[in-house]
């Protein structure tokens, strides 16, 4: 019995690539179908030669058109697209107008876009339409463990089942993909990045670009520039959060992002003795002056629980509560002082994604819920837009 060559297409089609979350039909990486007999062959482009997942999204594919009714044997092959194909995927993933021969057609800016710097590229994250909830996690100074909260944050929001994004901008003192534990370097498709993804989260870093040991040592177009290119040339999806790891103080940095991600929300993190809460306080002064909503306050380090289940205040109490009430916003939540969050980031295996019963990874989870049910700063509506 002969196979329907356009049944295993469609369901070649519709296997979702595990990179780019989105159907390989809607990707145009399906090249070509072939069936003799019970054999179906597929052949699949792949944007990038060495691209990550090729062997999953092949199993997928197999899977898929092995399922298609007389179908007994299924062989898939890959091939790495032809110029032409990239420059199409490369336009269709920054959601700009795609004609029939890879080319871009002119003229389909939306007005009112917040638009990069070249070239008139959008920033997504800022449209009305955006479902993103852009979350910016600060603090007044270094060594509070912010860097720590935001990754276990991203990862506990992961775990509930949201789609989630963590852009790295402590261009000075990232640290985001080792402690999340990326284990691969973004893809590039022409001058489009794809932030890699691990305990599912999508992540993106100056760690990336630059070796571990080297300083950054840029003025701050330099800094507004990369992290505009991090948010406008990179390919994000549709997340449901994008954490952003913001730089500790009131930099050049934040002065950027204020401008970039006007309808972020800030949280900042303190720990709880009263000198770093007067500091913390700076940072969420700072914030409101850049016309960014500040939303909450999360408390680090707020205690040791000793093998007696006794807690110990090692940084004395109070702090997050007294800041909250200061700013006039919720203490969002607390964390514990734990080993294993510090061993976590060290190793990229998340205290959230090691060890979820633990105490410190309990916190983070409440965390997150504590987060989602806040809900968004502002609501935009397009129904709502004066003209």
């Amino acid at each position: 019995m002969s196979i329907d060559d356009a049944q295993v297409r469609t369901a070649a089609e519709a296997v979702v690539d595990p990179e780019l979350a989105r159907p390989l039909g809607e990707l145009g990486m399906v090249r070509s179908v072939t069936t003799r007999r019970r054999r179906a062959a597929v052949e699949v482009a792949l944007p990038v030669a060495g691209y990550p997942q090729a062997d999953e999204l092949t199993r997928r594919v197999e899977a898929a058109a092995a399922a298609v009714e007389d179908v007994a044997e299924v062989a898939v092959d890959t091939v790495v697209m032809d110029d032409e194909e990239r420059a199409r995927l490369r336009l269709l993933l920054r959601g700009e107008p795609v004609d029939g021969h890879g080319g871009h057609e002119h003229g389909g800016h939306e007005h009112g876009t917040p638009l990069g710097h070249e070239e008139g590229r959008p920033n997504r994250f800022m449209l009305p339409r955006s479902k993103t909830r852009v979350v910016g996690i600060s603090s007044g100074k270094g060594g509070v463990g912010k860097s720590s909260v935001t990754v276990n944050l991203a990862v506990a929001l992961a775990q509930s089942g949201y789609d989630v994004g963590l852009l790295d901008a402590d261009v000075y003192g990232f640290s985001v993909p080792k402690m999340l534990g990326v284990g691969t370097d973004p893809v590039i498709i022409d001058d489009l990045v794809i932030p890699p993804r691990a305990h599912g989260v999508r992540c993106l870093s100056m760690g990336f670009f630059v070796p571990d040991e080297t300083p950054v040592i840029w003025r701050g177009p330099m800094l507004h520039k990369a992290l505009e290119q991090f948010l406008v040339d990179a390919y994000w999806g549709e997340p449901d959060f994008l954490l952003v790891d913001m730089p500790p103080g009131t930099g050049d940095v934040a002065l950027s992002l204020g401008q970039y991600l006007s309808k972020a929300e800030m949280y900042v993190v303190t720990t709880p003795q009263p000198a770093a809460q007067r500091v913390a306080q700076r940072s969420a002064y700072a914030a409101r002056t850049l016309k960014l909503s500040v939303r909450g306050v999360i408390e680090n380090m707020s205690w040791f629980t000793g093998d007696d289940g006794t807690r110990y205040e090692l940084f004395g109490s109070g702090g997050g509560a007294s800041l909250a009430a200061d700013l006039g916003v919720p203490l969002l939540g607390q964390v514990p002082l734990v080993p294993a969050v510090r061993e976590g980031g060290d190793v990229g295996f998340p205290v959230v994604a090691a060890d979820p019963e633990s105490e410190a990874a309990r916190s983070f989870g409440a965390l997150a819920a504590a987060l989602v049910d806040l809900g968004p700063a502002r609501v935009y509506r397009q129904e709502l837009t004066v003209h």
